[in-house]
Formats: C-alpha cells, structure tokens, sequence
C-alpha cells in the first residue's frame, strides 16, 4: 500500500542513509525526500535508491536550480521537491521524467506551478496556510490536484487536514532529526503510519 506520506530526511548523512531509509520503508514510508543542504545528499540519495529504490520514491528536496535536478537524476533520484515554484526547475523536472513538488502558498504560486507541469502542490509552510485556507484554496483548484501539506503538521492533526481537503503530508523534524537511531525512527514511523490509515481509511 503507497501511502501520500514524504519523509524529509533534513541533515542525513551517507553513513545513515540506507539504515534509515529502510527502517521508514518497513514502517510503511514509500516516498523520502534528502534536502540537498544536507551533508552530501547526493551520496545518501544514490545509495538509498541502489538499495531501495524498487520499493520507495526516492529524491531530493530543497531543489533550488536545473543543475540540481540534473544532479539528483544523475544518481538515479526520481522525486524532485521545492520550497519554491520555480517553473524552470518544475520543467526541467518533468523532462527528466521525474515528480516535481513545488512549494506554494498563494492561488497564483499554485496554478503557476499546475500551468508549469508540478505533478502535484507541495504547501509550505503549512501551518501558514491553515485549514481555513486550505479549504479556500482547494475550492478553486482542479479537483484531481493532488496537495501534499508540510511545515507544521503532524499525525495529531491528519485526519482534520484530510477533511479541509488535503491529498499528504511531508513530515521533518517530527520524524527525522540529526542523531536519531534508525530504531527510534521505525517507532515514530509506524506511529505516523497508524495515524494516517486511520484518517484515510
């Protein structure tokens, strides 16, 4: 079962990389993203994929220019995400053939984004926007766009964020911070993955 969760995985190192990302693909996470200001990503995304890349989506977030969708998909990287939507790096993204998720806030950084190909909206942050104005929003919006919420939200919230009308969630600090053992994140994991099934089911 694929379930719209992302893993934000901000300050992994390669050491890390393959123990964690298959503690959170054994607790039910398909999708992890490595921002790429942390310590060499490209190194933790390529080993991630060689090792689970059949099983997950895997790629890199903070995604800022074209060179840097050129380098992920250069590792084998197929999950391109943004704080920002750049339309450039959304094109360049979609040539690639890989899934671009830009950050958006307003109605015009979010059909710009649809316009430029986004396979989907990334809100951030999400807490920003709310729940009030995510129902606003998603009133206007094509019905099949998919929107991920990330920045603030947590499973506490999941099944509330689901009725206002989100599709998934991006999860950082809450499950991955610098220093955790692959141990402790399973256990967050599972609890994040319990929490969404019971507000999606």
């Amino acid at each position: 079962m694929s379930r719209n969760l992302i893993a934000i995985l901000r300050g992994i190192t390669p050491d890390e990389a393959v123990p964690i990302c298959g503690a959170l693909v054994e607790a039910g996470f398909d999708k992890i993203e490595v921002p790429l200001n942390s310590p060499q990503p490209l190194d933790s995304i390529g080993a991630m994929v060689n090792s689970f890349g059949e099983r997950a989506l895997i790629g890199a977030g903070t995604v800022l220019s074209t060179q840097d969708v050129a380098a992920v998909a250069g590792v084998g990287g197929k999950l391109i995400v943004s704080p920002n939507a750049d339309p450039e790096v959304i094109a360049a993204t979609k040539a690639a053939g890989l899934e671009s998720w830009p950050g958006v806030l307003t109605p015009t950084e979010c059909f710009a984004a649809l316009k430029a190909g986004a396979s989907g909206l990334k809100v951030f942050p999400g807490f920003a926007m709310g729940i009030d104005g995510l129902k606003a929003i998603r009133a206007v919006l094509p019905p099949e766009t998919q929107v991920y919420m990330v920045g603030g939200v947590g499973p506490d919230g999941f099944a509330e964020w689901k009725a206002a009308g989100a599709d998934g969630f991006g999860i950082g600090s809450a499950l991955y911070k610098p220093g955790r053992s692959a141990d402790e994140i399973s256990a967050i994991a599972k609890e994040m993955v319990a929490a969404y099934d019971a507000a999606f089911s």
